[in-house]
């Protein structure tokens, strides 16, 4: 244990503070200016609807984002986090709809079944891409890409396209659409995930072993870490997350649908993850950083929006950020080799 420790912590701690400490310093004063902008700009964007709405849009990413980054920091890519998003979606609302009929009345069964099959998809696919990349060695960005188009495909042939209804009022009204001291439901568990996730970053050993794994995996087999197990760990963890999401969605909109996450949630994800830090390399990041990205990403959809901008044009704002984040860590990652 003592090897891995010593391998994985300068490098997550030295590395982390290099290759981010520009990007942890400005992310929060860019978010300062963005809300002061937007706030002389437009009146709506200080709006306790608007303001909900933030939340409730960087909640949902947020919990993405993080099982993102718990990925990336091992060194891989989940691609597939989109699609897991609205086949949780989908099949939570069609389990709830069966249920409702087999079990009238007993929302406790049907609220339970409908929650646990969504996650028991995130749950599948998870151990699906993270056995093909411990076990087989197939590329993490190959295997998420396939299983994010065959996770997909289902969600569409389950649905044929159309959202599905049929849920409990007390799931859509009583959860998904509920506040808490004037804040959505959707606030306080990602706020929970993130808290598990730092706690887990800091303080478990498989935090410390994805550090060890992503930033020297030699090091780390050397080390007698179980390498294929904490990888399978990770894609678990992120696709569970990602199912979480679709099943919030769900309780959000009131119905179940294929067009949730797709790409635009996956991109967002791996946007968040990088602009906060973590490192496309593997062994940096941490998720509270991300969760900030989250936040700021969500502010700055919501002000294109509110600023009219085409939305054929706003992917461009994200690309564009997120290519400057990679070629910052790149130029730190170069800096710190030569030096």
């Amino acid at each position: 244990m003592s090897t891995v420790l010593t391998a994985s912590q300068p490098h997550s701690a030295v590395g982390f503070g290099r290759s981010i400490a520009g990007r942890i310093g400005f992310l929060p004063a860019l978010l300062v200016v963005l809300v002061a902008g937007m706030s002389a700009i437009d009146p709506l964007f200080y709006g306790i609807i608007n303001i909900l709405n933030i939340l409730r849009n960087a909640s949902f990413l947020a919990i993405v984002a993080c099982g993102q980054a718990l990925v990336i920091i091992a060194g891989g890519f989940d691609l597939s986090v989109g699609a897991v998003v609205a086949l949780a979606s989908v099949v939570t609302a069609k389990t709830m709809a069966a249920a409702s009929a087999a079990f009238p009345g007993n929302m406790a069964i049907i609220i339970a079944s409908g929650v646990g099959a969504g996650l028991g998809c995130g749950l599948s696919v998870g151990l699906v891409n993270g056995f093909c990349v411990a076990k087989l060695k197939v590329s993490g960005f190959v295997v998420t890409l396939g299983t994010m188009s065959a996770t997909a495909g289902v969600g569409l042939m389950i649905t044929s396209g159309i959202p599905v209804y049929g849920m409990p009022e007390g799931f859509v009204k009583g959860f998904g659409r509920a506040q808490i001291f004037g804040l959505p439901t959707a606030v306080y568990i990602a706020l929970a995930v993130v808290l598990v996730a730092m706690f887990a970053q800091r303080r478990t050993l498989f935090g410390r072993y994805v550090y060890a794994i992503g930033g020297n995996v030699d090091a780390a087999v050397v080390s007698g870490v179980s390498i294929q197990r904490h990888i399978v760990g990770t894609y678990v963890v992120s696709s569970l997350l990602a199912a979480l999401t679709g099943i919030l969605l769900t309780a959000q909109v009131g119905s179940g649908q294929a067009s949730f996450g797709g790409d635009r949630m996956m991109l967002q994800s791996i946007a968040a993850a990088v602009i906060g830090g973590v490192s496309l390399r593997g062994g940096v990041g941490r998720v509270e950083i991300v969760t900030i990205s989250a936040l700021f990403l969500t502010i700055l959809g919501n002000a294109l929006n509110l600023l009219h901008i085409d939305s054929r044009l706003q992917p461009v704002f994200l690309g564009v950020i997120m290519v400057a984040a990679v070629a910052l860590d790149e130029l730190s990652q170069r800096r710190k080799s030569r030096a």
